[in-house]
């Protein structure tokens, strides 16, 4: 008779008390995580998180309360934890789990890692250093209504980095207010400022910079005293921005200096951010208006809505949409609000002119009105509830590999609707690794498309290697025979190297480099092809993929079986072509807007086959982070039961 603690199988009981496990993150997904482990048994955790506690967090990150903000997110979510289950060994740390302290021996501890995390190269670097310790990692994210959960284990089944994705599209609060590197950043800042100003205000579309920020003050004391405007109780006494620009009048200068002025000052002086950043420049209206040259201004030639406007037009544009929308306020009347439009041209014109004001403050290349108008779109809020339903699966599947089931394990999304089996929850079998991964295969090896002439050392370990293939801290040898080093992690040794082109070391088309990062164990061969003719503002091109974008959507392969979640025997999940046809009439154009932690790599789609597709088709689900789509292999015996695919989904951004 087989004997029981509480629900589970008392060798089963004894595993979790026994095992150690680590959480990374410990936001929306990761509260809801570190609850469901201990209640579920588990008593030996550990669990990482380098963000502080917000207000706009209290609404679905439910072990934390407002006397909590401003201090560390895993120093509270243990305390509150530990609540449940006073007896569970609970160790937390205010950290960054790409800090080097967080080596291969680090994971090797652990026999299973659980992650909710918010960002591509953290993703990323937990995803090779399990496999570099060969733990099992189950990953998990959520956006809106739609969330995934999935198991990685080497040699088993796919890595994180074995689908290709394109650029991250989700971004952490603080990269918006603080550190924008791409003009996405700017333009989600810019619509924001519009709510803030003329809008419902929003507690997680807050503009000013972010006292707060992580990466900004490292002591978790510090951060906690930045971040809290009271000494009581973590009473945060703010000016409301609406309130602010009411008293100004709206004026367009004064509005203008202190968004593009003092804010960027205030900025300045969180000199952490700037170490490894290029600062960003403030603007002052006098001395653009002082030194406006009406030619540089006047744009080129060709559709309005293409050109692009110099600094001063921006400036101009700013003004102009202010008082409009201003009059438009007044005509509303007393306490009114607009809400923004893409369509509305006062409020597309405020967007566009904010967004490129920040873009050029903070060095990038600023972006045409048809530009802004095709990234910006609508906002699906954080749904605590799905962050729930996914916490849970993260637990039943984490069981199964603690009860030697691995083979059992699956895929499983949650759909926004119900398939034909009414079911919502969809499990689809583990596909194993994928030969031309440049992470898990035995010999990682890729080809990168630049120009060796244009393109600086700086540039190869800044993009490349960290920003596109996710190192952290790699060391560079040229296949010369000499063994020349041309990038070293070991701080000072090669920095006269980075403002050199490729070229000037002899790197032509053909040649090769070894890139070691010795943090992951992971080795890469960057084979590089010298090319001229690259497309205007693209740097490189990995061979086999469209610049920074995923291989376009294949046809789906539907089901009607019913399928119970874990059944060893059902590997495809059962799909509802009109439930996803009808959510796919809610995604035109969407903007996934998510202050949180949970947003992560593939929850389902709600496109779907055309009528008639191949049996052998692939099945694919969206990227909940990109909007893309990840491959999923479907059963072949079945006939497809589906509705016309929703061609916006490749549309979607995600971002946090």
């Amino acid at each position: 008779m087989v004997q029981l603690v509480g629900s589970l199988r008392k060798e089963l009981a004894d595993s979790l008390s026994s095992c150690k496990v680590l959480v990374v993150g410990a936001g929306g997904i990761g509260c809801e995580l570190l609850k469901n482990v201990v209640l579920t048994g588990f008593k030996n955790i550990e669990v990482i998180d380098l963000d502080t506690i917000d207000v706009s967090n209290l609404n679905r990150q439910f072990l934390f309360q407002k006397k909590h903000v401003g201090k560390s997110k895993a120093q509270v979510a243990k305390e509150s934890a530990l609540q449940f289950c006073p007896s569970a060994n609970i160790t937390a740390y205010h950290d960054s789990i790409m800090n080097p302290d967080y080596n291969v021996e680090f994971f090797r501890k652990f026999v299973l890692v659980m992650n909710a995390l918010d960002n591509r190269a953290a993703r990323n670097h937990v995803n090779r250093m399990c496999l570099a310790a060969d733990i099992p990692l189950i990953e998990s994210g959520t956006a809106g209504y739609l969330g995934q959960v999935t198991v990685i284990k080497k040699g088993m089944t796919e890595c994180y980095e074995c689908q290709p994705k394109p650029t991250q599209k989700t971004f952490p609060g603080c990269t918006i207010r603080n550190t924008p590197s791409e003009p996405i950043h700017c333009i989600v800042w810019a619509k924001y400022l519009f709510n803030q100003l003329f809008g419902e205000e929003d507690a997680d579309q807050e503009v000013s910079p972010d006292t707060a920020d992580p990466e900004a003050a490292w002591n978790p004391e510090d951060t906690a005293a930045r971040a809290t405007a009271s000494e009581k109780d973590g009473d945060i006494k703010r000016v409301s921005t609406k309130d602010w620009a009411r008293s100004t009048g709206y004026d367009p200068v004064k509005l203008f200096n202190k968004l593009f002025k003092d804010d960027i000052m205030y900025l300045l002086t969180m000199d952490k951010l700037w170490k490894k950043r290029k600062a960003p420049t403030p603007l002052d209206w006098q001395q653009l208006e002082n030194g406006a040259n009406p030619q540089e201004d006047t744009p080129a030639s060709g559709l309005k809505d293409q050109q692009v406007l110099g600094v001063w037009g921006h400036c101009q544009l700013f003004q102009h949409s202010v008082e409009t929308l201003r009059s438009q306020l007044q005509e509303k009347g007393e306490g009114s609000e607009l809400v923004w439009d893409k369509d509305d041209p006062p409020a597309m014109d405020f967007v566009t002119a904010a967004a490129n004001l920040r873009m050029h403050i903070f060095s990038m290349n600023m972006k045409s009105r048809f530009d802004v108008k095709s990234m910006a779109g609508n906002i699906i809020p954080a749904i605590a509830t799905t962050n729930a339903v996914i916490a849970g699966l993260i637990v039943l599947e984490g069981l199964k590999i603690l009860s030697g089931e691995l083979e059992s394990c699956r895929t499983i999304f949650l759909n926004k609707c119900p398939n034909l089996r009414k079911k919502l929850l969809v499990p689809c079998i583990l596909d194993p690794p994928s030969a031309n991964c440049y992470v898990c295969a035995s010999k990682p090896e890729v080809t990168v498309k630049l120009n060796v002439h244009k393109t600086m050392v700086l540039s190869l370990q800044d993009r490349i290697l960290k920003e596109r293939f996710g190192m952290v801290a790699p060391d560079v040898q040229i296949e010369d025979g000499k063994g020349t080093i041309l990038i070293s992690s070991e701080e000072g040794e090669t920095e006269a190297n980075n403002s050199k082109f490729l070229s000037d070391f002899g790197i032509r088309n053909g040649s090769r480099l070894q890139a070691d990062d010795f943090l992951q164990d992971y080795t890469l061969l960057v084979n590089v092809l010298h090319t001229e003719e690259l497309e205007h503002d693209v740097e490189f091109e990995v061979v086999g993929e469209a610049p920074d974008k995923a291989p376009p959507p294949q046809t789906n392969q539907e089901e009607v079986n019913s399928i119970t979640n874990g059944n060893k025997d059902s590997a495809q999940p059962s799909t509802s072509s009109k439930a996803r046809a009808a959510a796919a009439d809610d995604d035109d154009d969407i903007m996934i807007v998510d202050s949180d932690e949970e947003e992560e790599e593939g929850a389902p789609s709600s496109s779907t086959a055309a009528p008639g597709a191949s049996s052998g088709t692939k099945r694919k689900h969206s990227d909940v982070e990109t909007g893309e789509a990840s491959t999923k292999r479907p059963r072949t015996d079945q006939s497809s039961a589906a509705a016309a695919a929703d061609d916006d989904d490749d549309d979607i951004i995600a971002l946090d």
